[in-house]
């Protein structure tokens, strides 16, 4: 499975990349605060949802700590996703939130 650290991805947002962001989270806990411009999935819904995602973009999954949004990873890449996990999930980020 592939990671990215929060790290990396502010730093890839403040140098003006747009990233496709998924937070898996419930919605109370993104309501509570968000990375901005993120598309909001929750992992019970993820295999619904699927549809809307598109195969040719890789896409950075996010959660509270990583766990949810690595299993939201493991998913998606055994449906051939280019997908990321966002290592250490909103607790490990220190950027921009809504």
């Amino acid at each position: 499975m592939k990671e990215i650290t929060a790290k990396e991805v502010q730093q890839r947002i403040e140098n003006g990349e747009k990233l496709n962001l998924i937070d898996v989270r419930e919605v109370d806990e993104v309501q509570a605060g968000h990375i901005p411009d993120i598309m909001h999935i929750p992992l019970g819904l993820l295999e619904f949802r699927m549809h809307e995602l598109d195969k040719a973009k890789p896409y950075i999954m996010v959660c509270r700590s990583g766990g949810r949004s690595g299993q939201a990873t493991q998913y998606l890449q055994g449906y051939g996703f280019d997908v990321t996990n966002m290592a250490g999930g909103m607790l490990s980020w220190e950027g921009k939130v809504e």
